[in-house]
């Protein structure tokens, strides 16, 4: 898997959270929580989702899959102004990343993870910075279809060699 690298600008988003670990998953309640009411959304700035993470400083440094992360279902939105009060908001921190191109059965995902984390992170040149990650579930993205295709963003950092 070979990323393109890109530099974002801070981004809005609003939609739902929950606390979670890899060892107790609790993704399929998040989404099953914000699909409905991802419509009464106002200032949307397209149809794309975001699947998004926020991780404790060294989360993966010793891995361990209890360690609990912040998930977030969401949409970008151009203002704060017209979000639901059972909604909430989060801006993402601009910053440089790495964004993988995913084609496959998103329950397959966990492979291309470990690829990016395992292979490709350590001969990058680069180091995983400590903000969002997150997937953008776009208009080709199809849950449970081995035609969908996914944009994983991994937030990174050049490596810092002296």
């Amino acid at each position: 898997m070979t990323p393109s690298i890109k530099t974002i600008s801070p981004k809005m988003l609003a939609g739902k959270r929950l606390t979670m670990s890899l060892a107790n998953i609790r993704t399929h309640e998040l989404w099953k929580s914000f699909m409905p009411l991802r419509n009464t959304i106002g200032n949307t700035v397209n149809a794309n989702r975001y699947s998004l993470q926020i991780y404790p400083d060294n989360y993966f440094t010793p891995f361990n899959p209890a360690t609990e992360f912040e998930k977030w279902a969401a949409v970008e939105v151009s203002s704060f102004d017209n979000v639901p009060d059972d909604m909430e908001t989060l801006i993402i921190p601009g910053g440089l990343y790495a964004v993988f191109e995913y084609k496959g059965n998103p329950a397959n995902g966990s492979e291309a993870f470990k690829e990016i984390f395992t292979t490709w992170l350590p001969s990058s040149g680069y180091a995983l910075d400590n903000r969002p990650h997150f997937e953008i579930l776009g208009a080709k993205y199809q849950n449970g279809s081995d035609d969908s295709e996914e944009e994983i963003w991994i937030p990174i950092r050049l490596l810092d060699i002296r």
